[in-house]
């Protein structure tokens, strides 16, 4: 695989990287996605019976049950390839932000630090009373029968149910995450869009705002789509592969 040397260079001068990934790097670890009309996990249900306030609050044993086999799957599955370039990226910029529209933990596991997390976590359930957070019980590593009603845990505070601790469709996203993400994307001179397709609003604000303010935006997508900005580069193809070798390439040892 080879790259343009204008882009390598940029890639080793860059002085604050942003990599802002989306469901495509988890589905290379086998996580369905949400929009996969195939296979996807709301393939069987409307997504407004699972994914907002009011779903949970008429049937939280069905919307509890169904996170948690989405976590069983997670805790089945390991990074990939991409996961870690990511986090190996980061050990050869000044700065590198990570951004990640995915509700697992694979980047952390792949060994990122400090990973903003727009659209909440799996891992971090919180009290739907008093936002009092919650420490799950390691789960098995077997999969949960999709679709399983489960009760969900309740509040050691209040008593209050529990709830899947990700923003559902309705609710905003976390205010201190998604402006630091802003920050760091005007900030940036580089920013790797990896696995997402720049649809989900206000989180594709990220690479906007980094070609916006002059950095270089690179799309990594088995489909990218260009902005219409003057500095973009296209890379058609799994972040898996590509990223591995993109970093090979530019950081030769």
């Amino acid at each position: 695989m080879t790259f343009d040397q204008d882009l390598l260079t940029q890639l080793r001068d860059a002085r604050h990287g942003v990599v802002f990934t989306g469901a495509g790097v988890s589905a290379e670890s086998g996580i369905a996605t949400f929009r996969d009309a195939l296979s996807g996990l709301w393939s069987r249900f409307d997504p407004m019976q699972l994914a907002t306030p009011e779903a949970f609050a008429a049937d939280p044993e069905l919307v509890w049950g169904w996170y948690e086999s989405r976590r069983r799957q997670v805790l089945c599955s390991s990074p990939n390839p991409g996961h870690i370039a990511i986090a190996e990226l980061a050990k050869r910029l000044p700065q590198l932000t990570l951004v990640t529209q995915n509700v697992d933990d694979l980047h952390e596991r792949a060994g990122s630090r400090d990973v903003l997390h727009l659209h909440g976590s799996l891992h971090y359930p919180r009290c739907s009373r008093c936002a009092a957070p919650f420490e799950l019980a390691p789960a098995p590593r077997v999969e949960a029968t999709e679709g399983r009603r489960l009760a969900p845990p309740r509040c050691l505070q209040c008593g209050g149910a529990v709830r899947p601790g990700i923003v559902w469709f309705g609710e905003s996203l976390p205010v201190a995450a998604l402006e630091t993400a802003f920050a760091a994307a005007a900030d940036c001179d580089l920013l790797l869009s990896v696995g997402t397709s720049g649809v989900v609003y206000p989180a594709a604000q990220v690479p906007e705002i980094a070609l916006h303010n002059g950095a270089t935006v690179v799309h990594v997508n088995p489909d990218p789509q260009a902005l219409g900005g003057t500095d973009e580069w296209l890379l058609a193809g799994a972040a898996g592969e590509i990223l591995p070798a993109l970093l090979q390439a530019a950081f030769q040892d």
